[in-house]
């Protein structure tokens, strides 16, 4: 394996994960994961940046530019929360201040990251959501080798791709799903309005697996509810509360793997997620709000205020400059970026 360029940080890091949060800090495995998957991205977001191998990131890098840049990167690119921003700040600072502590001459870079301002968690100008990572990550958690899992995945993917707010899922029923050369679900919104709204054909492929298995005897003009749960042999309609359940288990547990999975995985999130990938793929500002049922454009407008980062890109686009933040991450010049990662403790 090619030697890193700065020994004394990765070294910091390693000790700082392997040694101190576990030993000293009596962490739970939970934080130390939460902390070293900070890290990990901070220093794959730095190499992206500088165009490097991770191996070749030094100390003198991760100034307070580059991690105020980072921060910035999770919020508009990734959709993190601002509680969320700050954890992740938190967790950089943790390791600055072990860092000052192992060795003097890291004093004046722990200065330099604590001058960072903390966001406020009130005044987030927008909405949150969550990127298309952590939705994938999310729906892969379910074991839909289980009925449950099969349904609770359905659920989660119709909710995503029709971008329907939690009552109108649970008021589905099965002939609500039309099938045609565009599939559609009819939701009755708010005030008794009735829209309609295209399904992408996976989501039709999930749904087929589902009515298999829990509409088996039943035709698509049946009047019974899509969804539902049994309880002693008797059908009851799925509730607000079960769906909030199920998703707080499925946001745990793929936030272990993805950090980009925000801590308070809740039904309205999916609506929003749904509605600024839309407008992120080009999508009218007109159709979403068509799409979502809203009974003025300038509720939809809130999704266009938020997304302050794509405003960014479109006038670097127009000045005819390449936009560095917030591309996807390169692949790495060497073969040996994972060896490196565990040995220093980053995986």
């Amino acid at each position: 394996m090619g030697r890193v360029k700065d020994e004394k940080l990765f070294q910091m890091i390693h000790d700082y994960i392997r040694v101190y949060l576990p030993n000293q800090r009596c962490s739970s495995r939970h934080t130390i994961r939460a902390y070293r998957m900070a890290l990990d991205q901070l220093l794959e977001y730095t190499a992206a940046q500088k165009k490097l191998a991770i191996s070749e990131i030094t100390f003198d890098m991760l100034n307070s530019e580059m991690v105020s840049n980072y921060l910035d990167w999770i919020t508009s690119e990734k959709g993190c929360c601002a509680s969320t921003r700050n954890h992740r700040l938190a967790c950089i600072r943790s390791f600055f201040r072990y860092a000052s502590t192992m060795n003097p001459e890291n004093i004046i870079r722990q200065a330099d990251i604590d001058k960072i301002p903390k966001q406020k968690e009130n005044t987030f100008s927008g909405v949150d959501y969550m990127s298309e990572e952590a939705v994938q990550a999310i729906l892969k958690q379910p074991d839909t080798k289980t009925k449950k899992g099969v349904r609770d995945q359905f659920f989660m993917i119709l909710m995503y791709d029709s971008g329907a707010r939690i009552q109108e899922m649970l008021d589905l029923r099965v002939c609500d799903i039309r099938l045609g050369n565009t599939s559609t679900a009819t939701f009755m919104g708010k005030g008794g309005k009735i829209r309609s709204v295209p399904l992408m054909p996976e989501t039709i492929e999930h749904f087929h697996n589902y009515m298999k298995i829990y509409h088996a005897d039943e035709n698509m003009y049946s009047q019974q509810s899509l969804f539902y749960v049994e309880q002693c042999g008797t059908r009851h309609p799925m509730s607000d509360d079960n769906v909030r359940k199920f998703l707080k288990k499925y946001g745990e547990a793929a936030r272990m793997n993805c950090l980009d999975v925000p801590e308070n995985v809740h039904p309205h999130l999916w609506r929003h997620s749904r509605a600024m990938h839309l407008y992120h793929h080009g999508m009218a500002l007109s159709l979403i709000s068509q799409w979502l049922g809203h009974s003025n454009l300038e509720t939809t407008l809130i999704y266009a205020y938020a997304d302050t980062e794509q405003k960014r890109k479109a006038i670097e686009k127009s000045m005819g400059r390449e936009v560095v933040a917030g591309v996807d991450m390169p692949k790495y010049r060497i073969s040996d970026e994972e060896i490196l990662k565990r040995l220093y403790g980053l995986k």
